[in-house]
């Protein structure tokens, strides 16, 4: 596909491109000079035979130019179009110069006493812990993560995680017998006495409903009655059911040993036993568990329970202000800070990097070189040509100009030497 010029350039490969265009133009021109030089110099070498200095000294530089014109060109392309062998190396060789360079950096970069090496002479958390304990860094750290992971949790199907939340709840919750555990925690509220609070405010929420109640009583029992009881009677013995209702949680209240609150005692001990060790009482308790999560159940508090901790997590996660992202600031410079100071935890967080870097190393290090062979593998020859050739081609032009000189002063001192010698 034809390419036009700066087809995909960058401004960086662009301004390469104007600097091998400039180099190239004096390579050319140190030639041209050195082709005027001998046009001049040759004829008339004879009338003045200082000149043929000259001319030797110009076709030692345009031997050495055109030398190393050819070996600069043949390294990117056929020099003049010519198909000659070994030439247009890079575009021809690419894969094997790709799967060299990838060799190249697995045996002698990514070796385990190299990465090791390196490692072991930076103070890894010592500069860690010096960055992460500014502030703005660990705000920054934090924001970063909080980004991360607001994408990883709008990346989960929300489907697969109820799933797994109903199989955690059933595999952990529903599965198991509730009846023993349950019961062995109620004996020991039971004996600790732990439950008297409870029953405090069951006899405070009575006592203020039969305060605020009264009316509820009217024909409670009187309704009951015989209609020939005068409806005095009546009224007499609603008032009294109301208060004696009133007396009775009056004096539950005040009395720590009164006999509705041993029987509610010796009720939650025989209930803790039988929860542990009756079956009956056990199946009824499991028979109950399993009504109350059925399976539609389950999966309706699975989604429930998801959605409300996602749009939690999400909030407190794009909210800078919110606890979630400040405590996580905090607790990143406070680790930074620890990283500063304490030597020992230096020593071990350098540990563990190190090994954690060689063992990776090690192990993937031949899946880490093959980036560099597949990526020169899937490189369009021309491009690569084109991108090498910017990157190197102004330095290579040097080469050209360098060999004009070079060969023109290897040629005044061959013809100098001839001369001296052989006249």
């Amino acid at each position: 596909m034809a390419r036009t010029p700066g087809h995909l350039l960058s401004v960086a490969d662009q301004e390469r491109r104007r600097g091998l265009r400039v180099m190239k133009g004096v390579a050319l021109g140190a030639l041209l000079f050195m082709a005027a030089l001998f046009a001049v110099s040759f004829p008339f070498q004879q009338e003045v035979p200082a000149l043929a200095y000259v001319r030797a000294a110009a076709e030692g530089g345009m031997v050495g130019a055109l030398a190393d014109w050819f070996a600069v060109t043949a390294l990117f392309r056929h020099p003049l179009g010519i198909p000659i062998p070994h030439t247009a190396i890079i575009p021809n060789r690419k894969d094997e110069i790709g799967r060299n360079l990838g060799e190249f950096v697995e045996t002698e970069f990514l070796r385990g006493d190299v990465v090791r090496a390196k490692l072991e002479a930076t103070a890894v958390a010592a500069r860690l812990g010096e960055w992460l304990r500014t502030p703005a860094h660990a705000e920054r750290v934090a924001a970063e993560a909080s980004v991360m992971a607001a994408n990883v949790l709008g990346a989960l199907s929300d489907d697969d995680v109820q799933d797994v939340i109903e199989d955690l709840a059933r595999e952990h919750l529903i599965a198991p017998e509730w009846g023993p555990p349950l019961g062995e925690w109620l004996a020991r509220i039971v004996e600790s006495g732990a439950h008297h609070g409870a029953v405090d405010m069951a006899l405070e929420t009575i006592a203020a409903w039969l305060d605020a109640n009264h009316a509820a009583f009217t024909g409670l029992v009187s309704r009951r009655l015989p209609s020939w009881v005068p409806s005095v009677a009546q009224r007499l013995v609603d008032d009294t059911v109301y208060n004696e209702a009133v007396k009775f949680v009056a004096a539950v209240r005040a009395d720590p040993v009164h006999p509705a609150r041993l029987a509610v005692d010796g009720y939650l001990d025989r209930l803790a036993d039988n929860l542990q060790h009756d079956p009956t009482t056990i199946g009824r308790f499991e028979d109950a568990k399993h009504v109350v999560f059925d399976s539609p159940r389950v999966r309706e508090l699975a989604a429930a329970a998801w959605n409300t901790a996602k749009s939690g997590l999400l909030r407190s996660l794009a909210d800078p202000a919110s606890g979630l992202r400040r405590r996580g600031a905090q607790a990143l410079a406070e680790i930074g800070e620890r990283l500063t100071t304490d030597a020992a935890l230096q020593r071990r967080v350098d540990s563990w990097v190190t090994d954690a870097a060689v063992f990776l190393v090690d192990r993937y290090r031949r899946d880490i070189a093959s980036i560099i062979t597949d990526t020169v593998e899937r490189w369009d020859p021309a491009e690569t040509t084109e991108k090498i050739e910017l990157m190197v081609g102004r330095d290579l032009q040097y080469i050209r100009l360098n060999g004009t000189i070079v060969g023109a002063l290897a040629g005044l001192a061959i013809y100098s030497i001839a001369h001296a010698l052989l006249g």
